[in-house]
């Protein structure tokens, strides 16, 4: 699945300055990752925002707002927004700042060390 490659400007636009911001691409999309954690990202046309659990339910209400489900199963803490909500740069800037703020309350993570490279052929 292909995303919004405008929405992905305007999300970046507003991540520049925030500290390390990294993309991953994934969820048939693009991730954003702040300090090791996924902050925001984009799928199709919708913005995805990592919430975290204490405002969950009150961000789930607004309007545009729908739980984040890959796999038929609500994934708690993190929501989708429909491109209405997101329209004006107002409203862009405070969904992906709520992303940011869950982000940057959680442990810093530390990068995994990278595996050992397995051995291709026969055993000897």
């Amino acid at each position: 699945m292909a995303f919004d490659d405008g929405l992905a400007r305007r999300v970046r636009r507003i991540l520049d300055g925030e500290g390390t911001v990294t993309e991953k691409h994934m969820f048939g999309g693009v991730a954003f990752m702040l300090r090791g954690h996924m902050c925001a990202g984009i799928v199709g046309d919708s913005l995805m925002v990592r919430t975290g659990q204490s405002n969950f339910e009150a961000l789930l209400a607004e309007p545009n707002a729908r739980p984040m489900d890959f796999t038929g199963r609500a994934m708690r803490g993190f929501l989708f927004v429909d491109p209405p909500g997101i329209a004006s740069a107002k409203d862009l800037r405070r969904w992906v700042g709520y992303g940011v703020a869950t982000a940057l309350a959680l442990p810093r993570k530390t990068p995994k060390p990278k595996a050992k490279g397995t051995r291709r052929g026969p055993r000897r």
